[in-house]
């Protein structure tokens, strides 16, 4: 199978969002989803706040990555992947370990000291991946959200 993975561009996420989408429904959470097409268009290409790479088959877009600098007390700069999403019918072909390898490197050019990212408890085929990459898995550490729940008790 041949593909090309890329920088998306902007006319790139509808793809994108329809990729966000399948994973949010894959995850059960098919409804937790608020961004629309404009708001990535916006962050992505009119703030810059994320770069996104594309995984491209035969004209169309079968997977993704996005990422954005985050800083380190520790290590200063570094990347932080937010999602890596491949379509279902394309897994085990490649493309998840080709953008992954992209995203490494664009850690590498931008001289980052760490590329972070959360794996869920349960995808127990992506921790092994990780591991055999040289990754490391902090069991001792727990991802913290507030929603706006959260974030309006906390206002007042």
């Amino acid at each position: 199978m041949e593909y090309v993975i890329r920088e998306a561009k902007r006319e790139d996420m509808p793809a994108v969002l329809e990729l966000i989408k399948e994973l949010a429904s894959y995850e059960g959470a098919a409804n937790q989803v608020e961004i629309h097409v404009s708001d990535l268009e916006h962050e992505g290409f009119d703030e810059g706040n994320f770069k996104c790479f594309v995984a491209e088959v035969e004209g169309k877009i079968e997977g993704m990555a996005l990422v954005y600098f985050r800083f380190s007390t520790w290590k200063g700069r570094t990347v932080h992947l937010e999602d890596l999403i491949v379509r279902e019918s394309m897994r085990g072909t490649g493309l998840g370990g080709a953008l992954y390898k992209r995203v490494v490197k664009y850690g590498h050019e931008n001289s980052v000291r760490r590329v972070e990212w959360v794996v869920s408890e349960g995808n127990k085929n992506a921790q092994e991946f990780y591991e055999n990459t040289g990754a490391d898995i902090k069991k001792n550490w727990y991802t913290v959200h507030m929603d706006e729940t959260g974030i309006q008790k906390n206002i007042d």
